[in-house]
């Protein structure tokens, strides 16, 4: 092999070394990314989880980044702070029915009801959808028998996803699932694709003043399920 040879060897196979720690590096940071998002999402839901509001009988709300305020200057006025009860809330944003709507692990509301049930509830609330848009409706199934069969034993209803513009129509087939299963597992369902709302500047969560029309919306559709 020619001294030429063995440079030109030398060099290719340097460079798919150099290649495969680019590769490396970048799906470690990457993960480390991942990992940063999920901490702080975790550090938000304990922030929100640390405001009850309201009092008499307690109100469990499991739900998404609508749950925890995300982008409110306060967010203990989310709209579960406008619900009958002693409310606390057990929500983390980007989360939902299936597992795969968010990409932090064990963060569905099946995974995270038991912990939040250790205080026990009058009444369970569960409110989401907008994250299950682009899953599998086979796992969005799943997840909810899943979530029904954690909580069975207590009052619960489902509140379904808004029509933010964001989303779409991507909601609606959402909305109807759920619709579909609460009929079957006979739990109140409300569907919010009629409730306008001013949203925020992402187009996918409510203002604050959204946030109190949701809320007193829901209340209100609580009442009537006495």
């Amino acid at each position: 092999m020619t001294r030429r040879i063995r440079l030109v060897l030398a060099a290719s196979v340097a460079s798919v070394l150099a290649t495969l720690g680019v590769v490396v590096v970048l799906l470690h940071d990457g993960a480390s990314a991942a990992e940063s998002s999920c901490a702080r999402t975790q550090a938000a839901s304990v922030a929100r989880a640390s405001i009850v509001t309201g009092h008499g009988p307690r109100t469990l709300v499991i739900g998404d980044s609508w749950a925890a305020g995300f982008g409110l200057w306060n967010i203990g006025r989310s709209f579960p702070s406008y619900l009958p009860g002693r409310v606390h809330v057990a929500a983390f944003s980007g989360s939902g029915f299936s597992e795969g709507a968010t990409h932090c692990r064990h963060e569905s509301y099946a995974d995270r009801a038991p912990e939040a049930l250790r205080g026990g509830a009058s009444l369970v609330v569960v409110e989401g959808g907008l994250n299950d848009t682009d899953q599998p409706p086979a796992d969005v199934v799943s997840g909810f028998h899943r979530l029904m069969s954690v909580l069975h034993g207590h009052r619960v209803v489902v509140i379904g996803p808004t029509a933010a513009p964001k989303r779409g129509d991507s909601v609606y087939p959402v909305d109807a699932l759920l619709a579909r299963l609460c009929a079957a597992a006979r739990v109140p369902y409300m569907s919010t694709l009629g409730i306008e709302l001013p949203y925020q500047g992402d187009r996918l969560h409510p203002t604050a003043d959204g946030a109190g029309i949701f809320g007193e919306a829901v209340a209100h559709w609580i009442q009537t399920q006495a």
